[in-house]
C-alpha cells in the first residue's frame, strides 16, 4: 500500500517537473534573447538565474529516477542519496553565479549603459508569468520533499527577481536613471545568494548524517520508553537517507522479568516512531542489560590500520573492548 502511495507521489512530482522544465526553458530563450537585445545586465542576470532553475530542474528529475532504481548488494540504501547530492551541486552552482551576476553589477556602476527599458518591462513580465506557473505547479511538493523545496526555491527567487527588473523597467522608462539596472542586478544577486544558502546548509546536513531538523534525540528515546517492557533506551542514532526518509538506530534494554512478546515491543516501536516522527527505516537491539556505562550517541571506532594490526599481532592483549558483548541483542530492521 505505502509502495503504491510513493509510486503515485513519484509519479505527481516528475509530472510536474517535466511542466516546469518546459515552462523554464521557455523564458530562457525569451529573458537570455531579450537581454542581448536590451543591453540589460538585469534581464541577462535573470536570464542566468533561469539557467540555473532549468539546470536544477533537470537534476531534480534525473535525481528522482535514479532514486527510483532498487537496492542492491553494493549499494544497501539504493540511490536514494542522489537527491541529496543535486541539491547541493543546485545551491553550490547558484551561489557560483551570484558571485558573478555581483561583479559584473559593480563595473556597471562605473560605466552605466543605456537600457530599452520598454521591452525589458514587457520580457520581464513575460519571465514572471512562466515563473509563477512554474512555482505553482511545485508548491505542493515543496514542503515535504527536499529536492522539490530546492528547484521551488530557484523558481520563487527568479520571480522575485523579474518583479525587481518589472519595478526597474518602469521606472527607468520615465527617468532614464539606467544606473538602476545594476542595482537590481546586485539585488538578484543576493536573492540568489540567500536561496543557495539555505539549500547548501540542508544538503551538507543531510550529507554529514545530521539529526533531521525538528527532531530532538532526547524526545524520541522518551517516546520509546513510554512502550510498556522498555527500561532503557541508548545509542540512539537518527539520520536522513533523503528528504522523505528518516532512519534510526538504537539498543533497546528489556529486562530479564518481562514476560512479553519481544517482537510485539519492536512493532509497537517502530509504529510509534513512524507516526510521531515519519522514521521509516529502523534497526534496533535488544538487550536484557545495559551494554555499557557511556551515555548519549554511541561513539565510533575505526578500522584498525595496517600498522596497528602488526603491532597488536606481535603484542597481544587481552581485553574487553566495550561493546555489547555478553549480553542478549536481538537486531531488528523495519
Amino acid at each position: 500500500m505505502h509502495a503504491h502511495a510513493d509510486t503515485h507521489l513519484d509519479q505527481s512530482i516528475t509530472g510536474r517537473f517535466k511542466y516546469a522544465i518546459i515552462l523554464t526553458a521557455v523564458t530562457l530563450v525569451a529573458e537570455l534573447a531579450g537581454g542581448l537585445w536590451t543591453n540589460s545586465l538585469a534581464l541577462l542576470s535573470d536570464a542566468a538565474h533561469v539557467f540555473l532553475d532549468l539546470f536544477a530542474l533537470l537534476l531534480s528529475l534525473g535525481a528522482i529516477k535514479l532514486a527510483s532504481y532498487p537496492v542492491s548488494d553494493t549499494r544497501t540504501f539504493g540511490l536514494h542519496r542522489m537527491e541529496v547530492f543535486a541539491s547541493f551541486i543546485n545551491g553550490s552552482t547558484v551561489f557560483l553565479i551570484a558571485g558573478i551576476i555581483c561583479y559584473e553589477a559593480v563595473i556597471r556602476f562605473v560605466h552605466p549603459e543605456e537600457v530599452k527599458s520598454l521591452e525589458m518591462l514587457i520580457i520581464a513580465f513575460i519571465g514572471l508569468v512562466m515563473n509563477l506557473i512554474s512555482a505553482g505547479a511545485l508548491h505542493a511538493h515543496s514542503h515535504d520533499d527536499l529536492n522539490v523545496h530546492s528547484a521551488f526555491l530557484h523558481v520563487i527567487g527568479d520571480a522575485a527577481a523579474s518583479v525587481g527588473v518589472i519595478i526597474g523597467g518602469i521606472i527607468m522608462y520615465f527617468t532614464n536613471w539606467y544606473l538602476l539596472d545594476a542595482l537590481i542586478s546586485v539585488g538578484i544577486g543576493f536573492i540568489i545568494f540567500w536561496g543557495s544558502w539555505r539549500v547548501i546548509r540542508e544538503a551538507v546536513h543531510i550529507l554529514l548524517e545530521g539529526v533531521p531538523r525538528g527532531i530532538e534525540v532526547e524526545k524520541v528515546s522518551a517516546s520509546i520508553l513510554e512502550i510498556e517492557g522498555v527500561e532503557e533506551v541508548h545509542h540512539v542514532n537518527i539520520w536522513t537517507i533523503c528528504s522523505h526518509i528518516l532512519a534510526l538506530s538504537g539498543h533497546v534494554v528489556v529486562p530479564p522479568t518481562f514476560k512479553g512478546d519481544h517482537g510485539g515491543i519492536l512493532r509497537r516501536i517502530e509504529e510509534r516512531l513512524f507516526e510521531r516522527y515519519h522514521i521509516s527505516h529502523t534497526t534496533l537491539q535488544l538487550e536484557t542489560s545495559r551494554c555499557t556505562d557511556i551515555e548519549g550517541a554511541k561513539q565510533f571506532r575505526h578500522r584498525p590500520r595496517a600498522a596497528s594490526l602488526a603491532h597488536a599481532h606481535a603484542h597481544p592483549h587481552h581485553h574487553p573492548h566495550g561493546s555489547c558483548q555478553g549480553h542478549h541483542h536481538h537486531d531488528h530492521t523495519h
